[in-house]
């Protein structure tokens, strides 16, 4: 029997990268996923995002593990759109037990003055005011049936401590993690648990591009993925340049099953160590 086994999990983001790997977890443990994706590239991310194939892909690596999933487009930025994805999503695999609240941009980094208006907005209404139309879109059913629930919101060690050059980002996440704290004392009597997780760098297309591999070796252009990561390295207490999105799926697997019954309010660090305040040098 798997850890969420009949359980069913509405996931943003879930097109590729963390998103694709949480529904995959879960469906490795036995949850249905609703997974939840724009799948249109977005005004001020300098990255490409990821398209309908790469949603479909997702189906596909859900249904591989012999769980259903239903794939519908939406942008977190419209709760309209947001609700009548999870009716839709309810309406085929049934009520809603887990939210995994992922989808998140990096928009045109540099100095917090520097910052674009656009992007700071952008970055704001994705990562901040998006996770909290998702939990609006599907918090309230699961209130009303009154059986409980996981909510997981995902925010960064950017949530917890102060990063140059992305100050949109460590706003926003920051602004997660202190959603995350009210929601999880306001739905403790209807016996939802809500948690947040704290990734470092991890891996996927939000952080390998041009624009982050820049930010990252300090200004290099045209940095390559190797002289990003000899920079990651050093961010972290352990000697990895990143980490994996089984990673963090694994801590969200965690939050949402009844290994974490009596968790609520708390923020799970999956960052290699990057936000220890010291380090002892990797040997070079």
């Amino acid at each position: 029997m798997g850890r969420v086994d009949g359980k069913v999990a509405f996931v943003t983001g879930a097109a590729r990268g963390m998103g694709r790997s949480h529904a995959v977890r879960l469906a490795e443990e036995g949850a249905d996923v609703i997974a939840i994706d724009l799948c249109e590239q977005v005004e001020t991310v300098l990255y490409g995002l990821p398209a309908e194939a790469d949603l479909a892909q997702t189906v596909k690596e859900v249904e591989a593990r012999d769980r259903r999933c239903v794939a519908l487009k939406a942008d977190v930025r419209d709760l309209a759109a947001l609700t009548e994805a999870a009716r839709q999503g309810v309406a085929e695999l049934g009520p809603i037990d887990i939210v995994v609240a992922n989808a998140g941009v990096v928009a045109s980094p540099g100095p917090a003055l520097d910052i674009d208006e656009k992007a700071w907005q952008t970055v704001i209404d994705i990562d901040l005011t998006g996770v909290w139309k998702t939990v609006k879109a599907t918090v309230p059913a699961m209130v009303e049936r009154g059986q409980g629930g996981s909510v997981v919101l995902i925010s960064s060690g950017a949530g917890l401590v102060a990063l140059p050059g992305v100050g949109h980002y460590v706003a926003a996440k920051h602004g997660v993690t202190g959603l995350m704290r009210s929601l999880a004392v306001e739905l403790a009597p209807h016996d939802i648990r809500v948690n947040s997780v704290h990734p470092g760098t991890v891996d996927t297309p939000g952080v390998a591009n041009d624009s982050m591999y820049k930010l990252l070796t300090g200004g290099i252009d045209g940095a390559t993925r190797e002289q990003a990561a000899a920079s990651m390295r050093w961010m972290n207490a352990l000697d990895v340049p990143w980490i994996e999105p089984r990673d963090i799926s694994n801590a969200v697997l965690h939050l949402a099953s009844e290994e974490a019954r009596y968790t609520t309010g708390t923020t799970m660090v999956v960052d290699a160590g990057s936000i220890l305040p010291f380090k002892i040098p990797h040997p070079t």
